[in-house]
């Protein structure tokens, strides 16, 4: 009896997790104009949580796609915790950069420039103010935020740069960062387009060089359009990331499973769920 006993408490005794979910990066800015610098998107908000999950209960995993130019992100969640998409860079000067996990970074032209969008707290920071450079009749694009650092304001000759993502080391038990902002474009001659901030944020444009997109599962920010290159940056997709010392009854969307110690962490990049 005594063993059958222990063998039902066993399987009644909740799971402890650790997890990370991180959303989709915003898309840069873009609007067919030779005069004008985009912003950057803004990367995906994150965050970090702890629970205890009942056994033989399936739960769902959601894992946001990135934006496409002048689209937000989509949000990812796991276990009741939902993280912010990523906002859009701005796709004019009238308009500031999308709200979103971080916000996406404002645009300029010649007569006029727009501000950044706004971060949600605790996941993500805001997005960078544009520069309209009237020497030359041309813009400088914000950068978007990233996941620790708000993005770059542009300046007379740099679009600004993405914000810097953060690692979630205490889940993934690596040093990978995720979710930086997008870099800026610019349509100023001579001048240096925005950079993407670490975690995977894209490069913004320049008027030789199309802008990057956000690396996928980083929930990193596409860069921003300029100069009539036509060809923003969209944002890399998210990533749900599970930590336990236990070991999963059954999964679905394939997530990848390694190892730290004796935990087990689950990676999706792509919505699935899990039973313990």
């Amino acid at each position: 009896m005594s063993g059958i006993f222990l063998q039902l408490l066993a399987s009644a005794t909740p799971v402890s997790v650790s997890y990370f979910v991180m959303a989709g990066g915003g898309g840069g800015g873009y609007l067919s104009s030779s005069t004008q610098g985009h912003g950057g998107g803004g990367g995906g908000g994150h965050q970090i949580s702890s629970a205890t999950l009942d056994k033989g209960t399936s739960y769902t995993v959601t894992v946001g796609a990135g934006g496409a130019g002048d689209t937000a992100g989509s949000d990812s969640s796991f276990n009741s915790l939902t993280s912010t998409g990523g906002g859009e860079g701005s796709r004019s000067r009238t308009t500031a950069g999308g709200d979103g996990g971080s916000g996406g970074g404002g645009s300029a032209g010649a007569s006029g420039s727009g501000v950044g969008g706004s971060g949600t707290g605790g996941q993500g920071f805001d997005g960078g103010n544009a520069f309209a450079n009237t020497d030359f009749s041309t813009g400088l694009g914000g950068g978007g935020g990233g996941a620790s650092q708000v993005g770059e304001n542009a300046s007379e000759l740099q679009a600004g740069d993405g914000g810097d993502g953060l690692t979630a080391l205490s889940v993934t038990g690596n040093s990978s960062p995720y979710g930086g902002g997008g870099g800026g474009g610019t349509a100023t001659p001579f001048s240096t387009r925005g950079s993407g901030g670490t975690g995977g944020g894209g490069d913004g444009a320049d008027s030789s060089t199309d802008a990057q997109d956000g690396t996928v599962n980083t929930g990193g920010g596409g860069g921003g359009d300029a100069a009539d290159r036509d060809v923003e940056g969209s944002g890399g997709s998210g990533v749900v990331i599970i930590r336990t010392l236990a070991t999963a009854a059954s999964t679905t969307g394939s997530p990848t499973l390694t190892t730290d110690g004796s935990y087990n962490i689950y990676t999706y990049t792509g919505s699935g769920s899990i039973t313990f």
